[in-house]
């Protein structure tokens, strides 16, 4: 019988994980866009890091965050203006994603 070793999570799917938990939590933009300075500084600290890695690391996160900008818009303009606590939800949602998004890309050319 051989024994199936424990799948490793994505360095990717890892990040996408943390950002969205810190998203949930309502964090300021700043932090977020903070939180995707330290995630790119401790890929490119690992062991093994190749800066072609996590190029396409941060290259895919991008196009993530690029799509989840995309929606927010879309849920932003999908809102009952007259409920303006969602709608400040919303828009705080949109500029942690805008500002991650744009941390993502600032890493990225960095490299």
């Amino acid at each position: 019988m051989v024994a199936r070793s424990k799948s490793r999570i994505r360095p990717i799917d890892a990040a996408t994980a943390r950002l969205m938990a810190l998203a949930a939590r309502g964090v300021p933009p700043s932090r977020m866009a903070r939180e995707v300075e330290v995630i790119a500084s401790e890929w490119l600290k690992a062991e093994d890091a190749q800066p072609s890695e996590i190029k396409e690391r941060l290259s895919e996160l991008g196009e993530q965050l690029v799509a989840g900008v995309g929606d927010a818009q879309e849920q932003l303009a999908d809102i009952d203006t007259s409920e303006p606590a969602a709608v400040r939800q919303a828009q705080g949602t949109l500029a942690a994603l805008v500002a991650t998004r744009d941390a993502t890309q600032r890493a990225l050319a960095s490299i």
